[in-house]
């Protein structure tokens, strides 16, 4: 067995950034930017009103001053006249600053009457003036490679680009194995179960921003098998569910090996997860998950999200873990890294009591795994543990 480390620094050398393609900017949210972006105008475009009120060509005001109202500026539509000293121009937000215009008198410190208005007492101090491309200005630059989020969408709108350059979404086949697994909406035999792990391992992995592809269910003999595992031609990543240990139906190394599998590994010291095998075949990278439905959840985290970041040319590595205290006592680990469901409640997190791979009921709990390194000893409440958040 080798360690988690190990694992998964052989896991990244299978994988390297997909080639980049143009989607439109509507369709960017969540996509990984490829390349860096410039803006193509400044924003704003033009030195504009913060407020409502009134556009002056002096900094120094104070009561009592008045000024003859010459026109008026509106978002969308410029005052084309020059204000001039004693002038103003009724302008408001967003509005262009009219040529001559240095200052905007809020209208709250204002009295009107017709075309003439005159400034109140204790008058607000801000010019309330946003200078052209004081946000960005034409060049500035969204750097890649960045997952962009709706904020993200926004400011490319603004900076006026329309279509940007992400990396297509890694094609990730997977197939579940096993002579027990009908898919879910069929009627299971009493010696029979629902495939499970293939849909919640195909959401783990579109929500990492994955495209995926869930082909039949293996049979546990070498001619469904390797039928399944033809059909996965093409994708950039193969995941296999079961088969990957070493019982006498376990046959999905054997028979990936005829199709000219190249191993890297097989078995790592963790819990739950130990049956855990990746390598190459056919021109894709293939990791071979546990069968137990938690097992191989842990083991999409921990190994799967790590290589999909690769392939979408973001910062690859193991997974993010924190500092947390634990409210409740652990017992001491064994010679395997164990990473075990968890709530974090605030500042605190506390393990599950029952850990055994086959209970999704506890994974759907669970917002955090503890990560126990091997041979760790008990640990007390108020201690701090590493954490990972789900």
């Amino acid at each position: 067995m080798i360690s988690v480390a190990e694992a998964l620094a052989e896991v990244l050398k299978l994988g390297a950034p997909v080639d980049a393609e143009m989607v439109p900017l509507s369709e960017a949210d969540g996509r990984v930017l490829a390349e860096d972006v410039a803006a193509t105008r400044n924003q704003p475009p033009f030195s504009a009103s913060a407020m409502d009120g009134y556009a002056v060509s002096t900094e120094k005001v104070a009561e009592g001053d008045s000024f003859s109202v010459i026109g008026e500026a509106a978002a969308g539509h410029r005052f084309e006249g020059l204000v001039s000293a004693g002038q103003a121009v009724r302008i408001f937000t967003g509005a262009p600053l009219p040529e001559g215009g240095v200052r905007v008198i809020i209208q709250e410190d204002v009295t009107r009457e017709g075309d003439k208005i005159t400034l109140k007492g204790d008058l607000d101090g801000g010019h309330h003036v946003r200078p052209a491309g004081g946000d960005f200005k034409i060049g500035d630059v969204l750097s890649a490679p960045r997952r962009l989020t709706s904020f993200d969408v926004a400011l490319l709108a603004s900076m006026n680009v329309p279509r940007v350059p992400v990396r297509r979404r890694p094609v990730v086949a997977i197939i579940a194995t096993g002579d027990e697994l009908v898919s879910p909406g069929e009627t299971p035999r009493d010696d029979q179960i629902i495939a499970s792990n293939s849909l919640g391992l195909a959401a783990l992995f579109q929500r990492a921003g994955a495209a995926t592809r869930l082909l039949p269910i293996a049979k546990d003999t070498p001619a469904s098998l390797e039928m399944a595992l033809s059909l996965a031609a093409g994708s950039d990543l193969l995941v296999t569910i079961g088969g990957a240990s070493v019982g006498d139906h376990d046959i999905v190394a054997e028979v990936a090996g005829t199709m000219g599998l190249e191993r890297e590994f097989y078995k790592v010291a963790m819990r739950p997860g130990k049956p855990l095998m990746a390598g190459r075949i056919g021109g894709m990278a293939m990791i071979g998950l546990p069968g137990n439905p938690v097992s191989s959840m842990v083991c999409g985290e921990v190994f799967v999200l790590p290589l999909l970041d690769r392939f979408l040319g973001l910062t690859a590595g193991a997974r993010r873990r924190v500092q947390m205290t634990l409210s409740e006592p652990l017992e001491s680990n064994s010679h395997r890294e164990h990473y075990m469901r968890a709530a974090i409640d605030g500042d605190a997190v506390k393990a599950f009591a029952r850990q055994d791979s086959s209970l999704l009921t506890v994974l759907a709990r669970a917002n955090a795994l503890i990560v126990r390194p091997p041979n760790d000893p008990a640990r007390a409440a108020g201690e701090m543990v590493e954490v990972i958040r789900l």
